[in-house]
């Protein structure tokens, strides 16, 4: 996990999730419960609360809040690909997601273009 920003730099929704994320951890921080019972009890995956409690840890409550992706607004699928698809998917009567990729897969196999999942 990258260094997260500082809570002061989290907007106000980012700010409420970590809190959120803290008081379902606080039993397990504070009280000594065990991160199972805390899962179990509150409907949460073990899993997520494990990787919470480590994120806080090293990071402190800013790190419990979800960190826009990277690579968010990028494509790896070439501008013409990406095109296809919209114009595909702006049909009507709206085709299946499944039709659309067969209708991209050809047209990649025709112009050896990688064929998108």
């Amino acid at each position: 996990m990258t260094e997260p920003p500082a809570l002061a730099n989290l907007s106000d929704s980012q700010r409420a999730q970590a809190f959120r994320r803290f008081q379902l951890l606080r039993p397990a921080l504070e009280e000594g419960l065990a991160l199972r019972d805390v899962a179990r009890t509150q409907g949460v995956p073990l899993r997520t609360l494990q990787r919470w409690q480590r994120a806080y840890a090293q990071h402190g409550l800013a790190a419990l809040a979800r960190q826009p992706r990277r690579d968010r607004g990028t494509h790896e699928l070439p501008e013409m690909v990406v095109r296809l698809i919209e114009g595909l998917a702006l049909q009507r009567p709206a085709p299946s997601v499944a039709n659309i990729q067969r209708q991209v897969a050809e047209v990649a196999h025709e112009h050896v273009w990688s064929v998108p999942s």
